[in-house]
């Protein structure tokens, strides 16, 4: 998976960290505050999202439930909503740790491509104290198309100054598989609880799947 990589990108909600459980928390008390109606199928209308920048989403929501609050305070909402969470909650995903400090001994370069807002990626690499392992981090605010576009993993690459073709991505959902994959790289798709149900179509579209990264430091390391 690794022979012949001077790079790997990590997605990071639901990839990197075990995260994507508490955006469902958060819509939800996000909505009640506004006095919005809860969208009856909210597992079908969170799919919606899916690739979805922080921005982005942020339009989508003021567009879908005709919200008078300015794009930018939505955002810093969410931010106040999820920083003790991101702080204190959430945990790496298993053996992500142990592969992050693998790789720097083999002196690849690594960084993230994330649809999350800057501040919260910050906030959970710095709560984990990785920080220092990321030569770049992007996010889909910082390039014209979201995911499945490649966009933000070709930024990324551009970042760590190596060719997309020379860099493996880590990705949860087809949406970013689709991105890793259009930006000319390979991809292994990671098992998450909140995709469990999209499986068949991340193994058909990903180059591997793994169920947690001791399986990569197992076969790669």
């Amino acid at each position: 998976m690794l022979e012949n990589k001077k790079a790997v990108i990590f997605d990071l909600d639901g990839t990197l960290v075990d995260s994507m459980w508490m955006w469902k928390e958060i819509d939800l008390l996000f909505l009640s505050q506004k006095g919005v109606a809860i969208p009856e199928d909210i597992q079908a209308f969170q799919d919606q999202l899916e690739g979805m920048g922080f921005t982005e989403t942020a339009a989508f929501f003021k567009e879908r439930f005709h919200l008078a609050d300015p794009i930018e305070e939505i955002k810093e909402t969410w931010i106040r909503m999820a920083e003790d969470k991101y702080c204190n909650q959430v945990p790496l995903k298993p053996g992500a740790g142990e592969l992050l400090e693998k790789l720097k001994e083999r002196n690849l370069q690594i960084g993230i491509s994330s649809s999350n807002s800057r501040e919260l990626i910050q906030k959970v690499l710095k709560a984990h104290h990785i920080e220092a392992y990321f030569g770049c981090i992007t996010t889909c605010c910082q390039v014209p198309l979201g995911k499945p576009a490649p966009d933000v993993y070709l930024e990324t690459a551009r970042g760590l100054r190596v060719s997309p073709a020379d860099c493996l991505v880590f990705e949860d959902v087809p949406m970013g598989i689709l991105a890793g994959k259009r930006a000319g790289m390979q991809v292994c798709a990671v098992e998450d609880a909140f995709s469990k149900k999209q499986e068949k179509e991340k193994r058909e579209l990903a180059d591997w799947y793994i169920r947690d990264y001791y399986e990569v430091l197992r076969e790669c390391l």
